[in-house]
């Protein structure tokens, strides 16, 4: 169990934002489609690898279902640019369900979301942006459980999927390089976004937690996931 850990962290933590930033680099926008399909396939491998005992169905199917509400929720705030409540869902798909489950849940309601918004050379950084999200919260899973904890935590994950995003922006700008001085002055110009972002994550979580963490504790309990 503990080399299974071992490895879901190297897959999530390493090897998946290497491929991304690596193929980003090397190939330009052109290997979005290809980098998309491996980073989801990638974030699968934790996910079964976590599989042990009974419930690995019911845990399938109740992923479908989270992955669902964090889709449905990003296209029923569609004309409000840039909040949204897909990092909240995310956040506590990890802190209920564990690290593989978060990160999942993140890394494919960006792909599959993005069905509707348009597929392109960022969606790779925002299922890597969402699956940090949600694996750091599986990990930190045992803090969230208080509120301010939460709400620091929500408004923290704005700041980094800021972060992320402004990399694949800083890329796109020069062509496939990466200028540590680009990066600053995009930060700097995305800070009303990233503050969007912050707000937007607390508001979902404060509103979200007590009804979520009621209905997912009864599910567990219920099917023994």
């Amino acid at each position: 169990m503990k080399h299974k850990k071992i490895l879901v962290y190297i897959i999530s933590f390493i090897i998946i934002p290497t491929v991304v930033i690596a193929g980003t680099l090397f190939f330009g926008s052109k290997a979005f489609a290809y980098l998309s399909l491996v980073t989801a396939i990638l974030a699968c491998v934790p996910f079964f690898l976590s599989f042990e005992g009974e419930g690995n169905t019911r845990k399938t199917v109740l992923l479908a279902v989270v992955v669902a509400v964090s889709v449905v929720g990003r296209f029923a705030f569609a004309p409000l640019q840039f909040f949204k409540p897909v990092s909240a869902v995310v956040i506590l798909a990890g802190m209920y369900f564990g690290s593989e489950f978060g990160f999942l849940t993140g890394a494919l309601s960006a792909v599959v979301s993005n069905f509707y918004f348009g597929q392109g050379p960022w969606t790779p950084f925002q299922m890597i942006s969402w699956g940090m999200i949600g694996l750091i919260a599986g990990l930190l899973s045992r803090y969230l459980k208080k509120l301010p904890i939460l709400i620091v935590y929500g408004a923290l994950s704005g700041v980094l999927f800021s972060l992320i995003m402004d990399i694949w922006t800083t890329v796109s700008i020069d062509n496939g390089a990466f200028s540590l001085g680009r990066f600053l002055a995009v930060t700097a110009t995305s800070l009303p976004v990233t503050a969007v972002y912050a707000v937007s994550n607390v508001i979902f979580l404060i509103i979200l937690a007590p009804f979520f963490g009621k209905k997912i504790e009864r599910l567990k309990l219920r099917y023994g996931i």
